[in-house]
């Protein structure tokens, strides 16, 4: 009765979610902040004034969702806080003003980034070619590429959890096949400049796709969106999740050349027509109407982070630097899930993942200064046994 294609699948598994107490969740590299107060109004506004709206289709192209993606993209130079400027108001940089305009049509929106990879995957990459992709990353793209039968060369990370970048592209031309990867990277936190990524682009095969998945970019990352006037194969994947506060409300879109944004949308069409549905439609519009909100929440995360990052070292514990919302650490002489089950004893979730080589290092999502502060005072019990 079941397919032998559903045999060999491997899937996801994301941050636990357990119900038997009230846990501090810092597991699943969620914003511990709410979205903007617009979005709630937004959101109760749009039933409010018409229920007969939830009975109905909603927009199946999200055409004035993408324009206000577009808008918030040109406004804030496509990225929200380039790094810990504590106690400063955060605005973009000036070398980060996008060289072009961005336009509703180099935009495509779904439901959540997840599926919105899951059709990239779909239209860009097959099993003819080995996708080439580095060995600790996010664990989705083996996921999809087992589902869609894509055979991948997995690179290892460099000794410093960077990207072998040479290695990658050796790969890539050896493979004919196409690269994605996070930037920055999941779970190691680390990234890469924009200019590395240009110069990565260059020596890739211009007709293969270029694959820069971009959720944690936000939070002190180079985005890079102002390399699409130069390159027609690239396309960057975001999300509403991580710095727009909105992991429940499943919201994702990329951002790349038109025809490549009609080739997903053709892909979509194929599955589902109306992926996008009305409330997330409006929500979302809202909340990129609100940049400078979201702008602010993401400087006091990453300020909490580097704050984080300071006190795990000045207390013996290995720290890889961190661009995103969450830190990869190890405590020496611990294992990775003796420290994941002794703090979560107290009443805390961190994430820890089995996968040989970063065995025993455990993900740290960064929540609010109480939250944080609650967390140090855990870890200074472990610092003690």
């Amino acid at each position: 009765m079941i397919s032998e294609r559903m045999k060999n699948l491997h899937p996801y598994v994301p941050g636990e979610q357990p119900k038997d107490r009230v846990y501090i969740k810092l597991n699943a590299n969620e914003n511990p902040y709410p979205p903007a107060p617009e979005v709630i109004k937004a959101t109760g506004a749009f039933v409010k004034k018409n229920p007969m709206k939830l009975a109905l289709y909603p927009d199946p192209d999200s055409l004035s969702l993408r324009a206000s993606i577009a808008d918030m993209l040109n406004k804030t130079g496509g990225v929200l806080c380039r790094a810990s400027v504590s106690g400063k108001k955060c605005e973009p940089a000036q070398e980060d003003k996008i060289p072009f305009v961005v336009t509703p049509d180099m935009i495509y929106a779904g439901n959540g980034s997840d599926e919105v990879l899951s059709f990239v995957f779909y239209a860009f990459f097959d099993s003819a070619n080995r996708l080439v992709l580095p060995e600790f990353t996010y664990s989705f793209y083996p996921v999809y590429a087992g589902f869609y039968n894509i055979p991948t060369d997995v690179i290892p990370l460099n000794a410093d959890w960077t990207l072998d970048t040479a290695e990658m592209l050796s790969r890539a031309k050896a493979n004919g096949s196409g690269i994605i990867f996070a930037n920055p990277n999941a779970p190691t936190g680390r990234g890469l400049t924009r200019d590395e990524v240009r110069a990565m682009i260059k020596s890739a095969d211009s007709d293969k796709v270029f694959v820069v998945d971009e959720a944690y970019c936000d939070f002190g990352g180079e985005s890079c969106i102002p390399l699409l006037s130069e390159f027609r194969n690239l396309v960057i994947v975001r999300t509403f999740s991580k710095s727009l506060c909105s992991a429940g409300m499943r919201l994702g879109y990329i951002v790349a050349n038109p025809e490549l944004v009609n080739t997903v949308t053709t892909v979509k069409n194929s599955l589902n027509h109306f992926p996008v549905d009305a409330v997330a439609q409006a929500a979302g519009k809202a909340a990129c109407e609100n940049p400078w909100y979201y702008a602010e929440c993401a400087r006091k995360v990453a300020c909490e982070r580097d704050d984080f990052i300071r006190f795990l070292s000045e207390n013996g514990w290995n720290v890889i630097p961190s661009q995103t919302n969450f830190v990869f650490a190890q405590k020496p002489g611990m294992g990775g899930e003796e420290v994941y089950q002794r703090i979560k004893q107290d009443g805390i979730l961190v994430r820890h993942f089995s996968t040989k080589g970063i065995e025993d290092y455990v993900r740290i999502t960064i929540g609010t200064k109480k939250q944080m502060n609650e967390l140090k005072r855990v870890i200074g019990r472990l610092q003690s046994v």
